[in-house]
């Protein structure tokens, strides 16, 4: 990272540790990697080398193979078990084709044998090092504050976006999130919310464009029994349930046109009105909404609100593509890997060098979403230990990764499916779990994971609805 007069500052220069008994070769080695600008500490055996990580918190590590008591491999499988981002460099003067398949096997980065040439070093280890993550990331999660936790970054421009987040999340103005589809922009509502003063209370997230647009009303502000045929019970909505903390929005350009009106009436006065109920609510509610479209676009086509949209976005929040940060793709399938690969009882420990920069280099239309479904991909198909890059290049060819996950498409289609079914039986619970071909008690299971209750789909004779 240079700074304004083109020099490295020292704050963001990487680390290298150095591990070999020949304090000659020690030497040739720190002075080859200072002269890049690295930062360079040296430990002369294994054991040393363990004690060190902690402190000097390395981005790479480059060893001997052949040392004492604790060898280049099994330091390897140390660093790998307790900072499985840290990348491994093995030199050696003894190497043979079968000390290097097993290494590069078991994850290590790179292997090299001795005497070996400078510029083909330096290059690995320049190329680890683009490639390289903080080597405590996954291992002492306690070094990131709580309230940042899930979000998975070494990026500078997330870095300034959450310093951004930390101030805005003191007030209680209105947030926009913009970014595009698969940013995570959930994850930094989430983030706001934990680091604000209302973190105690209740976050409450609602995509819009997944409710019926007929149902919208009801789903945020709740209804009073017998507003419509088949309310039998009053409920309250996600407004009432977010009072006292957070609601974030997605997805806000999908809203209606009908519901902006009630939705700005809301947010000015902080009250809402139940559907079918004569008397306002209070509500507090600190209001964050999100949105891959351009609102201003929308709103010069007449498609949304002009003063709905200066009340939702007090202050904005962009949130940059993968592609715009791709350092932070080795750390992001890495993780996603550490997640995934129990779920499949999968003996996948890692990427190749060559697969993590076929990932980097990728542009990621679906930014950390496709990352993520290409990931599980890999770990579900893989036959070895190491993922290869061509079963990345394979994956990556593959347009099934731009879709949702699985379990994803799957409740997103059980809800539309269920919402499609109850209109058109007019909320008639038996005839739709006939229609359904489940029994009434599987088919009520249903609809309460998907929060859908048949009164509000219920019409009485002169047309009434719940919107």
């Amino acid at each position: 990272m240079k700074n304004s007069n083109g020099q490295t500052d020292s704050s963001q220069r990487r680390r290298v540790l150095l591990v070999d008994d020949d304090p000659s070769l020690l030497r040739l080695l720190s002075l080859r990697l200072t002269a890049i600008g690295l930062v360079v500490e040296c430990a002369s055996s294994g054991e040393q080398a363990v004690g060190l990580v902690p402190q000097f918190r390395p981005h790479l590590v480059v060893t001997d193979l052949r040392m004492g008591e604790m060898d280049g491999l099994a330091l390897f499988r140390y660093l790998q078990q307790h900072y499985p981002l840290l990348p491994v460099i093995i030199l050696t003067a003894h190497g043979t084709i079968a000390e290097a398949v097993e290494a590069t096997r078991q994850g290590v980065f790179g292997f090299l044998t001795k005497p070996f040439d400078s510029k083909e070093l330096i290059a690995q280890v320049e190329q680890a090092l683009d490639l390289a993550g903080e080597p405590h990331a996954e291992s002492e999660p306690g070094d990131q504050p709580d309230w940042r936790a899930e979000i998975i970054t070494r990026s500078q421009s997330m870095e300034q976006l959450l310093q951004e987040v930390q101030r805005v999340a003191q007030g209680d103005a209105s947030l926009f999130i913009h970014g595009e589809s698969g940013t995570g922009k959930e994850l930094i509502a989430r983030a706001v919310h934990r680091v604000s003063p209302r973190a105690q209370g209740p976050f409450v997230a609602v995509n819009c464009s997944a409710i019926p647009a007929e149902l919208l009303e009801s789903e945020l502000f709740g209804h009073v029994r017998g507003a419509f045929s088949g309310a039998v019970a009053s409920r309250d909505g996600l407004f009432r349930s977010a009072d006292g903390g957070t609601l974030f929005l997605d997805e806000i350009g999908d809203m209606p046109a009908l519901f902006q009106v009630k939705l700005l009436r809301a947010l000015q006065e902080q009250r809402i009105r139940p559907v079918g109920a004569n008397q306002d609510i209070p509500v507090d509610v600190r209001m964050i909404s999100a949105s891959h479209h351009d609102l201003d676009a929308l709103v010069e086509a007449g498609d949304f609100r002009q003063d709905l949209y200066y009340r939702l976005n007090v202050v904005t929040l962009s949130l940059p593509s993968l592609s715009e940060r791709r350092e932070d793709i080795p750390l992001l399938a890495n993780h996603f890997l550490s997640r995934i690969s129990p779920r499949y009882a999968s003996r996948v420990k890692g990427f190749s060098a060559e697969a993590l920069t076929a990932l980097v280099q990728y542009d990621w239309p679906g930014n950390v979403r496709q990352l993520q479904n290409v990931v599980e991909q890999l770990t579900a198909l893989s036959t070895t230990p190491i993922i290869p890059v061509r079963n990345v290049e394979k994956a990556l060819k593959d347009k099934s990764a731009l879709l949702p996950g699985f379990q994803e498409a799957r409740e997103q289609f059980e809800r539309e499916y269920l919402v499609e079914l109850l209109q058109r039986v007019n909320g008639n619970v038996s005839q739709a779990a006939r229609l359904a071909k489940r029994n009434r008690t599987e088919f009520y299971k249903l609809l309460k994971r998907h929060h859908l209750e048949p009164a509000r789909f219920k019409q009485d004779a002169a047309g009434d609805s719940p919107g």
